[in-house]
């Protein structure tokens, strides 16, 4: 049985787990809006830039917006590896209940 302190530490790192999550699901989701969004919303301006002889607009909706929505996918996934580790890795932490 947990003491009384051990379990206050261990609801304070799980608090802490769960805001840094929070944190990072909405940075993420805040930079895949920008990228699928703004790509549609300013395609006029983004059409006078090109990349490989394409405009930029046709370019990010057709490569960019993808490319930008896998590596989102990919680096939430390798860092919610590391948060969930270290939470894990805590002391006073039980395995089974996480």
């Amino acid at each position: 049985m947990p003491t009384d302190s051990n379990h206050a530490r261990l609801l304070a790192a799980r608090a802490a787990h769960w805001e840094r999550t929070r944190r990072m699901t909405l940075v993420l989701l805040v930079l895949w809006l920008l990228t699928c969004f703004g790509t549609i919303f300013f395609a006029r301006e983004l059409s006078h830039l090109s990349v490989f002889g394409w405009p930029l607009s046709f370019y990010m909706a057709a490569q960019g917006a993808s490319l930008v929505s896998l590596a989102v996918i990919a680096f939430y996934a390798w860092r919610m590896r590391v948060l969930d580790r270290r939470h894990l890795d805590l002391p006073g932490s039980n395995r089974e209940d996480a």
